[in-house]
């Protein structure tokens, strides 16, 4: 079984800057792309940014110069750093990871997991 864990959400004024963590632990056998996704109240969830294993990254247009996503192939983290934060930025952040997994058969497979969410508010 796969998990992921997310801290770093909060409420933070609109300027301000937050960094949201995301671990994966459990039978990996190694982690594909990782990337954080939000959803505000009444839209639909969207892709925030996104990072592969040889550290490609994409964002969001709404977000790019301001969110910085990167990652810790060792400690299987995905991290991104939020700043110049806007009250549109409020959400719920979403990690989420496609991972590699061998079945006790050794066949391997891929597998999406995601994350609890953990909310980010930005006052004006």
């Amino acid at each position: 079984q796969v998990q992921l864990v997310e801290s770093g959400g909060g409420l933070v004024q609109a300027g301000g800057s937050l960094r949201l963590s995301c671990t994966a632990s459990g039978s990996i056998f190694s982690i594909n792309a990782m990337g954080w996704y939000r959803r505000a109240p009444g839209n639909q969830r969207e892709l925030v940014a996104a990072i592969t294993s040889s550290g490609r990254t994409n964002y969001a247009d709404s977000v790019k110069g301001r969110f910085t996503i990167s990652r810790d192939n060792a400690k299987n983290t995905v991290l991104v750093q939020m700043n110049s934060l806007k009250p549109e930025d409020t959400a719920v952040y979403y990690c989420n990871a496609v991972v590699t997994v061998v079945a006790a058969d050794g066949n391997s497979r891929y597998l999406e997991v995601w994350g609890q969410g953990t909310l980010v508010t930005v006052s004006s």
